[in-house]
Formats: C-alpha cells, sequence, structure tokens
C-alpha cells in the first residue's frame, strides 16, 4: 500500500518519495526541531533510514507517516503520521498505532501541527478499527503538548525512555 493524500485546509499530506530526501535532512538536521525529540540534530545517514521507515511502514502496516506540504507552493514542511515503532517501555503500546509530527520552525506557531493531527485523526478514523492511538511528548515540549490536547489527546502515564521522562498521551474517538 501506498500512503494516500489527505487534505486540510492549508496542507497536503502525501507519501514520501526519495525526492524529500534533502528536505528530510534539513528538517532533522535541525536542532530546533529535534531539541525534544532525540535531544541532537540526525545525521544524514539516519534521516536516509527514517525515510526508508517511513515508506515501509505504508507497505507492511498499511499506515505510516506522510510529508506535510503546503497546498500553496507545495513547500515541504514537515513529517507527521503514525507508526509502530516497537518501543522498549513499560506500559507498552501493543498494536496501537503512535502519532508523530515534527515541522520545519518556521512554520511554529501557524497552527499546521494542529490542522495536520485533526486531517491525519480523521483518516484514521476511516482505517482502524481500534478508535485509539497514541503519542509519547517530552514534558518541556510546550507546543506539541498543546497541539496534542487541542486534538484531543490526554495524558494517562509518565515513563522513562532512554533516560529521560516521557508523557503518553492517548487519544480515543469519543
Amino acid at each position: 500500500m501506498s500512503a494516500p493524500v489527505v487534505e486540510t485546509e492549508r496542507l497536503i499530506l502525501r507519501g514520501h518519495t526519495k525526492a524529500d530526501f534533502e528536505a528530510c535532512a534539513e528538517l532533522w538536521g535541525d536542532p530546533d526541531v529535534t531539541r525534544f525529540i532525540g535531544g541532537r540534530p540526525f545525521g544524514k545517514d539516519e534521516v536516509w533510514a527514517r525515510l526508508l521507515r517511513y515508506v515501509g511502514h505504508w507497505h507492511e502496516m498499511g499506515f505510516g507517516f506522510w510529508a506535510v506540504c503546503e497546498k500553496d507552493g507545495g513547500r515541504f514542511v514537515g513529517d507527521l503520521g503514525f507508526a509502530d515503532f516497537k518501543r522498549t517501555l513499560e506500559p507498552g503500546f501493543g498494536d496501537t498505532p503512535e502519532m508523530g509530527w515534527a515541522l520545519i520552525p518556521q512554520v511554529h506557531g501557524k497552527g499546521y501541527a494542529s490542522e495536520a493531527i485533526t486531517g491525519a485523526l480523521a483518516w484514521a478514523d476511516g482505517h482502524f478499527d481500534d478508535p485509539r492511538t497514541v503519542c509519547m511528548i517530552s514534558p518541556g515540549n510546550a507546543a506539541s503538548l498543546r497541539a496534542a490536547q487541542k486534538a484531543g489527546f490526554t495524558e494517562y502515564d509518565r515513563v522513562d525512555f532512554h533516560g529521560e521522562t516521557v508523557l503518553l498521551e492517548r487519544f480515543r474517538k469519543r
């Protein structure tokens, strides 16, 4: 399965291609983006593996991450979607898809994260049997916490993940 296209008012969520590599490398190489996601910029080899993982998720799992692009002009502004990363944490996520997102700093504060999350959750509503999804957010990442809570995620636990405390958030369609 290839990634479907999801459109929102200002954004297009589409499948990644290898042509997205440089834009992804810029996103994931930015210390402002990775401050709360791994704590350090990612190298191009790590970004390449991430890009292939995005494509592979759609093929093997029937869900995955999208490239988030502006409708007006098509500029790549981030990555967002669902995954099964097989995280080693307790409590684990089981088969519940984990949602995640990262956007370029130039669009922070414009509501793009909330808009893309809402669009992706609407897609999930028609494609996941279970109405739940989860996300994992650093407690210091106020912007992501606001976007998650605005979309309907609620905190259900705090756990240690690779030596850092993270918040586990749950979304359940009402």
